[in-house]
């Protein structure tokens, strides 16, 4: 009888995946047939103008200064919509506005797309929502990418991804400019703090998440919004530093640690890609065909469609001069893989796009191939049957449980790096001092992409979300604290002052850290924390007051002077607009401190070693000297580790190897652990790293409680990138790591 069962449910749902893999398939192939019959009845102009993209101040009235209301401009929208057929529009124009703003602006746009062209082809909006929807007021702004990568916790980043769609469907927004997928492995690079930190597989994992929040598994649902994996592929990794400049990055290399968050996110379904703006290699990759079509689409299957980045087509002749004019360079581009141009002030793109089709210089299989990508993801988004913003999701902006999730992620981005004595937790009846360019502000925060491309307008900052100086007197009372900013981030105030002040405090807490900024405008030529910021660090440590430093930076400033005499340190990163509340929680603690660092923190500024680095850095002259380690960070409990074993010593490439550690909290108070298991190949016909992060899991454990953590491991996560440049599983002994605990096995 339990054998006709067994044989009865096995039949059943062979029928049912069956079934539902039917019902995809007749899904895919309608989809299919609506773009075709929608591509046939186009003209070539109705083509081009779906792949060009233009920014809303192209079709604007007002100039765009914060102070004025902006305004659409009919005509100018018509000229863009019916005369040059334009499919995406794009941007903000210099601030952020209300949801009932966005819904307006975004009804008139489909209205004269949908209704006042031959074929009522949607536009799909896009805007660049990189941690909450930053360009909508009042929305959830959760802490920076960096910060997020810092919790370790990949169900917070699908419940950013989720909040963060949910309110831009409200905004009438269906297309996010995000996740940046490229690995913050250059601690200069300004666009560190959009990367979730140095390690492919923490990066790759947070990304897919991300993705997964914002597409869910049916793009289609209204609450739901296109991801854009970006900037494909090497942006991240200049070697000056500096925004938008050349990478120098070889094949195996890049795939071992570029590609494979891309590729990560291509699994987890992302509707678009947005290129790099620079160069790898010489070659810049709006003009590869090999990373654009045989790699991006051939090898990691990309189906979705690209869109170049800001007027990085004309770049291609202008800066990057690889094309002696503009028209080379669209050509260049197109035949490259780009499906969208981003050139977004004029229609040059269009122009000169219909000139080379008709010169017979970019063949019609390329346009039709391109649009019937573009056309594919607006019908996957639901747009051809509604593309006007989602009402009924008002009630859902910026609700009280969005807003407990932002501060959760805040509390858990928070990583204590040093606590001598215990100095922390903090008593509320101390008398506190707190001083630095960071305490009072909320732009700091928060940084670049918010309300402001830049987020440096701290009179825009909503009012009802606090500072860490509003969030300590809260917490302490503000009888208790006293402030004197000390300095600016670039210029000393009254330094003399703040040292008096905290000879007669209990503790100082010293807020120190980077002004907003964001792409270019943040690139620096020394990434040493600067002068009046350490001057006043290291004059108020010299008074014997117990100190407490706060980072609240978007990348690791060097802070070697002031370390050894600070009693305790907080990194902060930019945790966003629940980011004040958030450090009190940590400083009193009403919140234990759980984070990790997702990044080596340097300790100079000519040692920028990863942790992944390879056998031969290392010698008895040069050390991996960081000032804090990566994944390192403290907790207000102990954690004990024990009883590391593996099911196996010997395995073939078939074999799963399962691993599993005991954890104790040791501790008197209830602490969240960061399990992490790193892998050791010993040796290799390519030099291996000295480690490589495989698995984590973040745990929860009462005051006693031990638990036991259980990791599997793949074929695929035991192989590399061969000396072809191709996957390669290699026998030979491996070691495993888990806290200061080591196991070896062999695959034979």
């Amino acid at each position: 009888m339990k054998k006709r069962k067994f044989v009865f449910g096995i039949t059943i749902f062979v029928m049912i995946s069956i079934f539902l893999f039917s019902c995809q398939k007749q899904d895919k192939s309608s989809l299919s047939k609506k773009v075709e019959d929608l591509l046939a009845q186009m003209t070539l102009e109705e083509k081009i103008g779906q792949m060009t993209q233009v920014a809303i101040q192209v079709v604007s009235k007002t100039q765009g200064a914060v102070d004025q209301i902006h305004e659409l401009d009919q005509a100018k929208l018509e000229e863009a919509i019916i005369k040059y057929h334009v499919g995406s529009i794009l941007s903000v124009w210099d601030i952020g506005h209300s949801v009932d703003y966005w819904q307006e602006v975004i009804t008139r746009i489909q209205d004269v797309a949908t209704k006042k062209t031959r074929l009522g082809i949607p536009i799909i909006y896009g805007i660049d929502a990189i941690h909450g929807v930053n360009y909508t007021k009042g929305s959830t702004i959760f802490p920076q990418s960096i910060a997020m990568a810092a919790t370790w916790n990949p169900e917070l980043v699908r419940k950013e991804g989720e909040i963060t769609a949910c309110e831009m469907r409200d905004s009438g927004i269906p297309w996010n400019f995000n996740p940046v997928l490229g690995l913050g492995r250059q601690p200069l690079w300004p666009r560190l703090f959009e990367t979730y930190g140095e390690d492919v597989y923490l990066a790759s994992l947070m990304g897919a998440k991300y993705v997964k929040g914002l597409q869910g598994n049916d793009i289609s649902n209204p609450e739901k919004v296109a991801a854009c994996a970006k900037h494909y592929v090497g942006y991240s990794f200049p070697l000056s530093g500096k925004d938008r400049s050349p990478a120098w990055i070889p094949d195996r290399m890049l795939r071992e640690l570029f590609l494979p968050p891309f590729k990560s996110a291509i699994d987890a379904g992302a509707a678009t890609v947005m290129v790099n703006s620079s160069e790898v290699n010489g070659i810049p990759v709006h003009s590869s065909y090999y990373l654009l079509t045989e790699v991006l689409r051939n090898e990691l299957g990309f189906e979705g469609f690209v869109v170049s980045d800001w007027a990085d087509i004309n770049q291609l002749h202008l800066r990057e001069k690889v094309a002696p004019t503009q028209k080379e360079a669209v050509r260049l581009a197109v035949m490259a893989g780009i499906d969208m141009s981003m050139v977004p002030m004029d229609f040059s793109f269009y122009n000169i796009l219909l000139e080379l089709v008709n010169e017979g210089l970019v063949p019609i299989w390329r346009i039709d191939e391109a649009v019937s990508r573009i056309l594919k993801v607006k019908f996957e988004l639901g747009l051809f049957k509604n593309p006007y913003p989602n009402k009924k999701l008002k009630k859902k902006f910026a609700c009280d449980e969005f807003k407990k999730v932002n501060l959760q992620a805040a509390r858990e981005a928070i990583t204590l790096l040093k606590n001598d004595d215990e100095l922390l937790p903090l008593s509320k009846d101390k008398k506190i001092f707190v001083t630095g360019p960071a305490a009072n502000s909320l732009s700091v925060l928060n940084s670049g992409w918010t309300i402001t491309w830049q987020g440096d307008r701290e009179d825009l900052y909503p009012k009802n979300k606090k500072t860490i100086l509003q969030a300590v007197e809260n917490k302490a009372g503000a009888k208790n604290v006293t402030y004197l900013p000390g300095v600016t981030f670039d210029r000393e105030i009254n330094i003399d002052a703040a040292v008096k002040t905290a000879r007669n405090s209990d503790v100082a807490i010293v807020c120190i850290g980077e002004r907003p900024y964001c792409e270019t405008l943040g690139n620096i030529d020394d990434l040493t924390m600067t002068q009046p910021q350490l001057k006043l660090a290291k004059a108020i440590e010299e008074t014997g007051v117990p100190v407490v430093l706060v980072l609240v930076e978007g990348r690791p400033r060097i802070i070697n002077g002031i370390v050894d005499d600070a009693d305790a340190i907080l990194m902060a990163y930019l945790p966003g607009m629940e980011g004040g509340s958030a450090v009190a929680d940590v400083l009193f603690g009403d919140f234990n401190p759980c984070g990790k660092l997702p990044i080596t923190y340097p300790g100079y500024t000519n040692s920028l070693m990863c942790y992944d680095y390879k056998n031969s850095e290392i010698s008895k002259i040069n050390d991996y000297d960081a000032q804090f380690p990566f994944g390192y960070g403290l907790s207000y409990t102990k954690f004990e580790y024990s009883d590391l074993k593996l099911d196996k010593a010997e395995i073939n490439e078939s074999d799963e190897l399962n691993v599993q550690v005991t954890v104790k909290n040791t501790g008197e108070i209830t602490g969240k652990e960061v399990v992490q298991l790193y892998l050791s190949d010993l040796f290799a016909s390519v030099t291996p790293s000295v480690k490589r992060l495989k698995r984590f899991s973040k745990i929860l454990l009462e005051p006693g409680e031990t638990k036991t953590v259980e990791f599997t491991l793949f074929k695929d996560d035991l192989s590399f990138i061969g000396r072809d440049n191709k996957p390669f599983v290699e026998p030979g002994e491996f070691e495993i790591t888990i806290a200061d605990l080591k196991e070896k096995f062999e695959l034979r």
